[in-house]
């Protein structure tokens, strides 16, 4: 190679307007995607929207407060008119029975849940909000809907379900106890190297987070759903950890809140040695953390600290896939033509997630493209819908 260098032409004025002018088509292209993905989140249900019952969110209450429909299926349209990004829950006691998370301000987003008659809650955006009363009244669909198959095709998915839970939540536990004593022993790039694996962990038990929502709410509820958020005295769990090692490169303040952490994870081993899976719950939360992925904005982002959202992803997915597989026995007789969607949206979002690996792991989220982030988004949105078409024509009981 010779030691002389030689000193670069500079650019034509049409060639530098030239290209402006594809960056621009560029960044217009990458902002249409990424509309389109967060459209497409929340399109599902919207056949129905004709008969749907309107509720809006307004600051700090939902309008209207309590609502009465008939049981079975129905479907809702979310208006968000606060200053903020909302969810909204049906809740069974602790158990989420459906939730639109991430509803951007001024946008509406639809859903479809299978209300059996009784007397529900409903959140109304921020945790500390008053929650609403949702009343389900009898009616001829929900009776005609207790005439649908037992559970009988679905027992051995279900017990196998049961030990992969107690598998990843002893797994999470390992985690969870490794890194609440790296932060006790002061020991932060140990604890930062420990955050990850405990996410995953967590990541694994996905679609079982309705039925454990206070629980979930204690281990990973994000700042955005705080009054104060990151200030907040109630925001605790995992992504207070990540916030305090990731963003304040500091382990101050951590310790209470890592004990409080190995407390919420112990109990959650009980809770899922006690939880009744059916496949109902299952594929509802299957298909509603594949929602919330595809809800987020740049402001609503899960590993916002620590950027290791695709990580996360990547082992929500593997919860979601154990899912979909162990009800596939009993399914696919009736449903053979959505499992084949099914089976291409996994591969199509594998596909998309593994253009973003780096080494052993993933490139940081925050050097994801706004067009590359649409496309996962819209994906998961997918795979979603067609999760939720599965469930819709299952024809079990929860």
């Amino acid at each position: 190679m010779s030691g002389k260098q030689s000193t670069p032409l500079p650019l034509s004025p049409a060639l530098m307007k030239a290209g402006i002018g594809i960056s621009l088509v560029l960044v217009i292209a990458a902002g249409g995607a990424f509309y389109y993905a967060s459209r497409a989140a929340h399109r599902d249900g919207q056949a129905n929207v004709q008969n749907a019952t309107t509720v809006t969110i307004a600051g700090r209450a939902c309008d209207p407060q309590e609502l009465t429909v008939p049981a079975g299926r129905r479907t809702f349209n979310i208006v968000n008119k606060s200053d903020r990004a909302v969810e909204w829950e049906i809740l069974d006691g602790v158990m989420v029975i459906e939730e639109r998370e991430n509803i951007a301000p001024g946008f509406t987003q639809t859903l479809s849940a299978r209300l059996e008659p009784g007397d529900y809650e409903i959140t109304c955006g921020l945790l500390s909000n008053p929650r609403g009363k949702l009343h389900v009244t009898p009616s001829a669909e929900a009776d005609a809907a207790t005439a649908t198959p037992t559970l009988t095709a679905f027992i051995g998915g279900l017990a196998e379900y049961k030990v992969y839970l107690a598998g990843e939540t002893r797994s999470f536990t390992a985690a969870a106890s490794a890194l609440v004593d790296a932060i006790k022993a002061g020991k932060l790039d140990e604890a930062r190297a420990l955050y990850q694996p405990a996410r995953t962990a967590y990541a694994h038990l996905g679609p079982v987070a309705g039925p454990l929502s206070d629980l979930d709410t204690a281990l990973a509820a994000r700042a955005n759903d705080y009054e104060k958020k990151e200030s907040d005295p109630a925001f605790s769990g995992l992504h207070r950890i990540e916030y305090g090692l990731f963003a304040q490169n500091s382990l101050d303040g951590l310790a209470p809140i890592a004990d409080k952490l190995n407390t919420d994870a112990s109990a959650l081993s009980q809770r899922i040695h006690d939880l009744r899976v059916s496949p109902e719950h299952m594929l509802s939360g299957a298909a509603s953390v594949l929602q919330r992925f595809a809800s987020t904005g740049p402001d609503t982002e899960e590993e916002r600290y620590a950027h290791t959202d695709l990580a996360t992803f990547a082992a929500t997915l593997v919860g979601v896939r154990r899912v979909t597989d162990l009800i596939r026995p009993g399914a696919i007789k009736t449903n053979g033509a959505i499992y084949q969607s099914i089976d291409k949206d996994f591969a199509d979002l594998t596909a998309a997630i593994d253009t973003h690996r780096s080494g052993n792991g993933f490139a940081g989220y925050d050097t994801v493209s706004s067009a590359g982030k649409a496309e996962l988004k819209a994906k998961a949105s997918a795979l979603a819908t067609d999760i939720g078409k599965l469930l819709d024509g299952l024809g079990v009981n929860g």
